[in-house]
């Protein structure tokens, strides 16, 4: 069964997307609905934040690796990003999926897709997960 998190990082509540986990194909989903503050001077999605999506979905997937509530944080150890179509206002999603790795790093790519299909970037990245005793 999925559950949403919304509104857990400042950074979540500043831009307005939401992370949507417990998918039972494993896969974490990050949604926007774009409007003016999301574009950029060109009427179109901005790189650094279709590139926080895209980040955002594949660490979630990687947390869903060892909590299906998506929550245990990991972090970007690299992430590439191909940009293939502008991202027009509408509600944009990023998916995550698992690729290799191990128990600690995992390889993880990403599609951002409008809701009318148009794929608009995807990436590549290896994640890692925060060890326990730096949460204390």
């Amino acid at each position: 069964m999925s559950s949403e998190i919304r509104n857990e990082t400042g950074t979540q509540k500043l831009v307005g997307y939401v992370i949507d986990v417990g998918h039972s194909d494993g896969c974490a989903r990050c949604w926007l609905d774009l409007d003016a503050r999301h574009l950029n001077r060109h009427n179109v999605l901005h790189g650094g934040i279709a590139t926080m999506l895209l980040d955002s979905a594949s660490g979630a997937t990687g947390s869903m690796t060892v909590d299906p509530t998506g929550l245990v944080p990991f972090l970007s150890v690299s992430l590439s990003v191909q940009f293939i179509a502008p991202g027009r206002p509408g509600r944009v999603s990023a998916v995550g999926k698992i690729t290799g790795g191990g128990r600690s790093l995992k390889f993880i790519s990403a599609e951002l897709h409008h809701e009318d299909g148009t794929l608009i970037a995807t990436s590549t990245g290896v994640f890692k997960r925060v060890p326990q005793e730096k949460l204390a």
